[in-house]
């Protein structure tokens, strides 16, 4: 085994972690990961990236299905358009160019990172009357299953929104039912990658194996470490990944602007964060009773 190749499957492990921490979120390490160490052409490594998201999904799913954290009607029809989306947005994948899938995959990660950063209103414990007619259900899924399967990425922090808010599920079952729906679309879009790309099948066993391992480990941290601080640190990590992306894939001048920028970002929003902290419009707002208090 290639020394590139043992770095990659170790790193997996790290992908696994975050997905058994946060839920999410290391689908968009995968890409990279495969692309620039791995040293695959994009279209593999984002084919490659939907197996390893999809089969990851499906073990934590068993876990989350024992708790009984998973509505599977409302799971299976939002997924189902979401395959629909993610097959044919793997389909128009497989035939564009490798650079514009960076760059969108790109700004996938920066769109994801400001989610993580600025965080969800929890709503467990509350009832969402306000349903969403069934039609604009099966049309966002239709829209995030093309987006996870035009770029490998955008999975739990499409899904779960949209389960919350369309469908009405509190935040707990939103969390379980995305991941049906992930994996639903996941091997969706994989399905329309392979119409026009081979993958290397021992890698892909390798590197999923791998995540799926630091996946259990990530479920046992999930009591220790505390889920906000991880959450919004790998916020900012997910940030600079995007920006490295960017800056490898655009041309100059455009490369060091983009740096530059998010280089900017990143200090005013630390100094937001730790000079401004009853201010700062990135932490959540407390709740009504500690504003109250």
């Amino acid at each position: 085994m290639e020394i590139t190749t043992i770095i990659v499957v170790a790193l997996a492990v790290l992908v696994g972690l975050s997905l058994g921490l946060l839920g999410g979120g290391g689908s968009i390490l995968v890409v990279p990961l495969l692309t620039y160490i791995g040293g695959l052409d994009p279209k593999e490594a984002i084919a490659t990236s939907l197996f390893v998201v999809g089969a990851t999904s499906l073990v934590s799913l068993l876990g989350h299905a024992r708790k009984g954290n998973v509505q599977w009607r409302t799971g299976l029809i939002f997924g189902a358009a979401g395959m629909v989306g993610a097959f044919l947005g793997g389909l128009a994948g497989g035939y564009i160019p490798g650079t514009i899938l960076m760059v969108a995959f790109a700004i996938m990660m920066i769109a994801t990172a400001g989610a993580m950063i600025r965080g969800r209103k929890a709503r467990d414990g509350e009832s969402n009357t306000h349903h969403h007619p069934l039609w604009r259900i099966l049309l966002d899924g239709l829209v995030v299953g093309a987006a996870t399967g035009l770029v490998g990425a955008g999975g739990g922090f499409l899904v779960v929104p949209a389960l919350v808010l369309l469908a009405g599920l509190p935040m707990t079952a939103a969390v379980g039912t995305s991941l049906l729906v992930i994996a639903m679309k996941s091997f969706a879009g994989l399905g329309g990658y392979l119409t026009s790309v081979s993958l290397d099948w021992p890698l892909v066993a390798a590197v999923t194996a791998a995540a799926i391992a630091g996946s259990f480990v990530g479920v046992r941290l999930t009591s220790v470490v505390p889920e906000k601080a991880l959450r919004k640190g790998f916020g900012f990590f997910v940030l600079l990944m995007g920006a490295f992306v960017l800056s490898q894939e655009l041309p100059f001048p455009a490369a060091p602007a983009i740096l530059g920028v998010v280089a900017l970002a990143a200090v005013a929003a630390a100094t937001c964060w730790f000079g401004f902290r009853d201010h700062c419009p990135l932490r959540s707002a407390p709740p009504a009773a500690a504003r109250m208090a």
